[in-house]
């Protein structure tokens, strides 16, 4: 049996699978490769709003090797400025247009359409295709991935048939997928009326100001075979929409797409420490310390440090103290490149930058060793961190207490 592959795209692209897709658009491609000696396998997860999420994973064969396809049968809402229906496909000058016509319903046709074509071989073929893989992908590829594990099916290698074309079809082949995070930032507040703001506390100059900060991280400068992790904010909302009202609440929405550098919980962990700490450090043990300007990311004060030191060593010390005074006495915005050159000085932007990728080689270093924070010692192989004190967190709140077994151990090691 032979497979159309315009015919399939056309008859999956017409099911409108809107994240979290389910039933009809499964039905189509079950349809399809039952005659093809396929046997399939559909489950159903999950609730509103994250479900319910429909995955399939069809298999034929059962020795190796293990070739799998992987992709997505839902799509993102058509928003406006449609032509036609987009739910009704159109072939016009050879071109086919319809919601998922490009990411990424033709793909998964043409994979079967290829299939439909090769003949009976020694191994397994396998398509491993969720429902939900634009949205919050709770109940998507990582329950496959549970699905498989439990009945011990691993692929020896997969194609994932996501767009990457640039200029024509097939031009870049990737070797792996970037890391995708979603984050939600609430801000409390005061809900008031614009005319007495006396009563209210607005939380949105404060949203902003994170915001701002967060916008301006450079997480890393990428590999040789992903580009650079990137943030990306994507909403940002109050409950009113009344003109007259100071809202009660502030909310942004941002997704970070990260490479082989970073680690989702890793980027998950940063935002939601640094926001602590905003909020953590008592400013009354400081000057003039301002929590609302403390930095969403120390790369920039490191970076200017390491420059420092790299200069001349009584430079570098001056400079690291100096940025101490500057964050907690004087209440400086230490992510402004202008606060940071003064405090610098002779130092320019070009000194800022090495600083970065100093700090940067530092870090991955760190990464590499198992460092988790400072002060970290390493004796030999083996790490120390904070010898002196015993840190657990205990709903929610941090522990502290001194330490005499860790802080003996770590001596004997070192004189030993």
């Amino acid at each position: 049996m032979s497979v159309d592959p315009i015919a399939l795209a056309r008859a999956l692209i017409n099911c409108a699978s809107v994240t979290p897709a389910s039933g009809e658009v499964f039905d189509v491609l079950e349809t399809a490769l039952m005659p093809l000696g396929f046997t399939v396998h559909r489950f159903t997860l999950g609730e509103p709003p994250d479900g319910p999420t429909e995955n399939m994973v069809a298999i034929r064969g059962e020795a190796g090797p293990h070739f799998g396809f992987a992709g997505h049968l839902d799509v993102v809402p058509p928003g406006d400025g449609w032509a036609t229906n987009p739910f009704e496909t159109v072939i016009d000058n050879g071109i086919l247009t319809g919601r998922g016509a490009v990411d990424m319903k033709s793909a998964i046709a043409a994979f079967v359409g290829a299939l439909s074509r090769l003949e009976a071989t020694n191994g397994t073929i396998s398509l491993m295709i969720t429902g939900d893989e634009e949205g919050y992908a709770t109940y998507g590829t990582p329950r496959i991935i549970d699905w498989l594990k439990e009945r011990s099916i691993k692929p020896d290698m997969i194609l994932i048939g996501e767009p990457t074309s640039v200029d024509r079809l097939g031009d870049t082949v990737k070797i792996g997928r970037r890391g995708s995070v979603n984050m939600w930032i609430d801000v409390p507040g005061t809900q008031g009326h614009v005319a007495y703001p006396h009563r209210a506390d607005n939380p949105i100059p404060k949203l902003s100001k994170v915001v701002a900060a967060l916008d301006a991280l450079r997480l890393d400068d990428g590999t040789d075979v992903f580009p650079p992790s990137n943030l990306e904010f994507t909403s940002v909302s109050t409950p009113t929409q009344a003109s007259n009202v100071i809202p009660a609440t502030s909310t942004a929405q941002l997704n970070i797409r990260f490479n082989n550098l970073q680690r989702g919980a890793d980027l998950v962990r940063m935002v939601e420490e640094i926001a602590e700490l905003r909020h953590t450090v008592a400013p009354d043990l400081f000057a003039g310390f301002d929590p609302e300007r403390f930095p969403m990311s120390s790369l920039p004060a490191l970076a200017l440090g390491a420059a420092a030191y790299k200069s001349d060593l009584q430079h570098g010390e001056r400079v690291n103290l100096a940025l101490r005074e500057a964050l907690f006495e004087e209440g400086r915005d230490l992510t402004d490149p202008a606060v940071l050159l003064q405090i610098g000085q002779p130092l320019t932007l070009d000194d800022l930058r090495a600083g970065e990728a100093d700090v940067q080689a530092d870090y991955a270093e760190g990464r590499a060793r198992g460092v988790i924070g400072s002060p970290h010692f390493f004796v030999d192989d083996e790490g120390f961190f904070c010898p002196t004190l015993a840190i657990e967190r205990v709903e929610g709140q941090l522990n502290i207490s001194f330490d005499a077994e860790g802080f003996d151990d770590f001596m004997h090691r070192c004189f030993s």
